[in-house]
């Protein structure tokens, strides 16, 4: 598991699909799922720790560099 997109296969593999609207929403509420899972022991101390490494890097970079704006893509720029 090396991208978000691996995260996401991930948790559809166990029923959950994420689509908030806000990038950073979904990485949000994506760690809470696998949160969730290994907590449930559906996921081994591994792939929990690898799927949370990549969540919060993507945080970050999303904080620091937004893929989408925050006027819905309106700006003018």
């Amino acid at each position: 598991m090396k991208t978000f997109y691996d995260v996401l296969q991930l948790l559809e593999r166990y029923g959950t699909y994420i689509h908030v609207g806000k990038r950073l929403w979904d990485i949000e509420l994506a760690a809470v799922e696998v949160d969730r899972l290994h907590e449930s022991k559906l996921i081994d101390d591994r792939t929990y720790a690898s799927a949370k490494i990549i969540l919060r890097h993507e945080h970050e970079q999303e904080e620091k560099h937004p893929l989408i704006n925050d006027d819905g893509g309106k700006s003018n720029g």
